[in-house]
């Protein structure tokens, strides 16, 4: 949960007071005085269905925002320093990405637990450990890896 929880806020940031629309949904976990990375875990008072309607405001705000707004508008990402002046399009890709990024975490942190991985279950379109050349290849990695790390 603290990964939506973490998407939705940077979603409300970045289509909200970026491109000058603010999205009057408090996140005090942002705040200056918040504790650090509280954004990206669910306390035990947030509930599963607060934070899933908090990402169903942030989509919808977002969506508004580039329906409103030409791909060329300028704004302003403020954390980003000298490097703040963007346009939409660089912003929906930005969230693209990110979005993309944390649904991979998610998939990992599914996987550790549930113990599947790949496509689907029966199914998962991985090479066995069985094929030599999947062997291979990961040795492979492995060793420039290792290199890489000095070892």
């Amino acid at each position: 949960m603290g990964l939506v929880k973490h998407s939705a806020s940077m979603e409300l940031e970045y289509f909200g007071p970026v491109f000058g629309r603010p999205h009057e949904v408090p996140l005090p976990w942002l705040a200056n005085d918040a504790d650090p990375n509280a954004d990206m875990w669910a306390t035990p008072e947030q509930s599963k269905a607060e934070i899933v309607a908090l990402y169903h405001r942030a989509w919808q705000h977002a969506d508004e925002t580039i329906a409103l707004l030409p791909l060329d508008a300028v704004g302003r990402v403020p954390w980003w320093g000298e490097d703040g002046a963007v346009t939409l399009h660089r912003i929906v890709v930005h969230m693209t990405a990110e979005t993309q990024r944390h649904a991979g975490h998610a998939d990992i942190v599914r996987e550790l637990i549930d113990g599947a991985a790949g496509l689907l279950k029966g199914s998962d379109n991985l090479p066995s450990a069985d094929q030599d050349w999947w062997r291979d290849y990961s040795d492979q990695v492995d060793q420039a890896a290792r290199s890489a790390a000095g070892h």
